[in-house]
């Protein structure tokens, strides 16, 4: 898989006709309302690559720029998908560590429970975001065993962030 590519339209077949593209170029496809860039119609194919391809170099350049970060006691290797406590490694499962780069990558900004559903399990998924929930409560107690105390923050009424200390 070449990356993850959300497509936003209005027209189911401009909508058909992108995907089917995209998925024979080798990228994962998700589909919805709303995005961080857009093309206006009419397009050209080599101009959706050429879009594509920025938008994925710049991600690159940024995960690359923060494959190790500590935040005091706990460091977190993101190319690794590890995270440690005093040099210890914390075990996480995927949908867990998921979560914690999610958060981690910013720290100090709330993302809602269906923001963090929508980016780790996708869109199209079935379930609800109480799922964010359960997830969270065990990060907190894996963290907890490990005397991390509690780096992911709840603001009530509006979702979770990442401790900044």
């Amino acid at each position: 898989m070449r990356g993850r590519i959300l497509i936003a339209d209005d027209e189911p077949g401009i909508v058909a006709f992108v995907r089917r593209h995209l998925e024979n170029e080798g990228y994962e496809i998700l589909v919805a309302a709303g995005s961080d860039d857009y093309i206006t119609k009419p397009f050209s194919i080599k101009e959706l690559d050429a879009r594509i391809g920025a938008h994925l170099r710049r991600e690159r350049r940024r995960r690359a720029e923060r494959t190790r970060v500590s935040f005091g006691r706990i460091t977190i290797d993101y190319s690794a998908r590890t995270l440690f406590h005093d040099s210890v490694p914390v075990p996480l499962a995927r949908r867990e560590f998921d979560i914690v780069e999610l958060l981690s990558l910013h720290p100090g900004q709330v993302f809602s429970k269906e923001h963090i559903y929508e980016c780790i399990w996708g869109y199209d998924a079935e379930g609800d975001d109480t799922t964010v929930y359960e997830h969270i409560k065990r990060v907190r107690r894996r963290l907890e065993v490990h005397g991390a105390g509690d780096y992911i923050q709840t603001v009530w009424g509006v979702g979770y962030r990442w401790s900044r200390e």
